[in-house]
């Protein structure tokens, strides 16, 4: 066992003070950003209302969202005529087309009609005097003959009893309402409904099969236009999911990320030569072009757009410039300290030779701060095609004015997540696509 005397202590404890006499901030400042992150999320809890947020909100709706991003419904309304004939209608947009002849539906010998929900465990049958609801293992006659619907037995908890109406939820696979003399049926599929032909297409509803050959070797179906040239044609004009719009739109949203990035960038780049104290000594000069890109960077890009789309009106014109403005003050910013950051001494050596102040900024600034500035441009544009699609639901054009509309409609949530979809896979592309042109640029691998 080593025994260290005192002097021995004295001289350890000077030479490494930060160990033995530690400041009230090193040794409590762990526990002081603990306790601070603690008050300040109990003061969020109390500044938003969260307890009262959560318990008020409507978590059923989540579902019945999600469920409509990657589903869709059929309604079938059943009419019961004073002969006790029964009249199948559907909406006037009904996705099965003009003359719908569907194999879940089904016509009795005894005039009644049963309709398939879910396989056989969850059907309904409709007559002229009752309806029968099978589900969850039951089946629950519902008597029409009086002045209002009348449950037959005791009422299963997925059947709610109204005055004039009987409604039976059959969870995913849709519901039933049913009244005196109407019956009206809400089927879910899963699936996009004529996601590639419209009911209005030559080729709706029929096999892909078929589709093919019809393409390849099938006659002409209008004598003047080939087969694969009216498919083309019904796919990108199809009027339910609009191909051809949608497309155009976010094609609108590519071309302004990429132009109001491009402006800003020629823009902010000698701008920042100015910015920066080593390059242009002139104080002055220098804060004046700096608080320019503060004032540029500290209105958000949807306050820019919504200028824009007043002065000249919405478009696509109006998202290229706020996105211009916003990356003219964000790059000068990052371009002017990329610059104040650089090794003097390749500048200073190229100046010692005489040469002109192009050259020694063409090779004693620009080999060092070139990574910098594809690096910082090619991170601004993936990130603005995202920002074009914001800015887009405030009028400036592109797919974000699109979905803004299909979300306004709180009935179109398929439409939704098809572009939601096409958004990400554009802006994963564009993240690929920058990294390795980054890389390539730079010299280094992708990892």
């Amino acid at each position: 066992m080593t025994v260290i005397d005192a002097n021995r202590m004295h001289e350890i404890e000077t030479r490494y003070p930060e160990y033995f006499h530690r400041s009230f901030r090193q040794r409590f400042g762990g526990l002081m950003i603990v306790i601070a992150t603690l008050l300040y999320s109990l003061y969020a809890v109390w500044f938003f209302d969260l307890p009262k947020l959560f318990a008020e909100a409507h978590w059923e709706r989540v579902g019945i969202y999600l469920s409509q991003w990657v589903s869709y419904d059929v309604q079938p309304d059943f009419r019961i005529q004073d002969d006790g004939s029964i009249e199948v209608r559907y909406p006037r947009f009904s996705p099965l087309g003009d003359n719908p002849h569907p194999d879940w539906l089904a016509h009795n010998p005894d005039g009644s009609i049963t309709v398939s929900i879910s396989g056989t465990s969850r059907t309904v049958t409709v007559s002229k005097s009752e309806t029968i609801v099978t589900a969850h293992g039951l089946s629950v006659p519902v008597e029409l003959s009086g002045g209002a619907p009348e449950v037959v037995g005791p009422v299963p908890d997925w059947m709610t009893v109204y005055d004039d109406n009987v409604l039976a939820d059959l969870g995913f696979a849709g519901n039933v309402s049913i009244s005196v003399d109407r019956v009206k049926i809400r089927k879910r599929f899963i699936g996009w409904a004529n996601f590639i032909f419209d009911t209005q297409s030559s080729f709706f509803d029929k096999p892909a099969g078929e589709v093919v050959s019809l393409i390849v070797s099938g006659p002409r179906i209008k004598p003047d236009q080939t087969n694969l040239s009216l498919a083309f044609d019904d796919i990108w004009n199809n009027s339910e999911w609009q191909h051809g719009d949608v497309w155009t739109k976010l094609f609108q949203t590519i071309v302004m990320a990429f132009l109001g990035t491009l402006l800003g960038a020629l823009a902010a780049f000698p701008l920042a030569f100015m910015a920066a104290r080593n390059i242009t000594p002139n104080r002055f000069l220098n804060q004046v072009l700096k608080r320019f890109f503060d004032f540029l960077r500290s209105v958000d890009m949807l306050i820019w757009a919504l200028f824009l789309t007043r002065a000249f009106g919405p478009g696509p014109l109006a998202g290229s410039g706020a996105i211009f403005l916003t990356e003219t003050g964000t790059l000068g910013k990052l371009y002017s300290e990329g610059l104040e950051n650089i090794d003097n001494k390749p500048r200073e050596g190229i100046k010692s030779t005489g040469a002109q102040t192009v050259l020694v900024h063409r090779y004693g600034i620009m080999p060092q701060i070139v990574p910098v500035i594809v690096s910082q441009t090619l991170y601004q544009w993936e990130s603005n095609v995202r920002g074009a699609t914001i800015i887009g639901a405030v009028g400036a054009g592109g797919i974000g004015l699109k979905l803004w509309e299909a979300m306004r409609t709180n009935a179109n949530w398929e439409n939704v997540a098809y572009m939601v979809i096409l958004i990400l896979i554009v802006v994963f592309l564009f993240d690929a696509a920058s990294n390795a042109l980054r890389h390539r640029l730079m010299g280094t691998k992708a990892h």
